[in-house]
């Protein structure tokens, strides 16, 4: 069984308004000092080991992240 790990952010430049708001609630809480924050997605992924790291990249490409305001990094994390 192969496991991939796959963090999606949002491309430099694009507006992140989940983001925006988590910074303004640390401001308004107190929390000085933080000059950006983003949020993104974090993806878990078991398959079985005929899946190659190429039909993950096609996966994430295709569904899983939204190539044009996303970026994807994919980090295989086990067999």
């Amino acid at each position: 069984m192969k496991q991939y790990q796959i963090f999606v952010t949002g491309k430099q430049g694009i507006f992140d308004p989940a983001g925006k708001t988590a910074q303004n609630a640390l401001d308004n809480l107190g929390y000085e000092g933080v000059a950006d924050l983003k949020i993104g997605k974090f993806i878990q992924l078991s398959c079985d080991d005929s899946v190659s790291p190429e039909k993950v990249k096609e996966m994430c490409e295709k569904l899983l992240a939204n190539p044009i305001i996303e970026d994807f990094r994919i980090e295989q994390t086990g067999a």
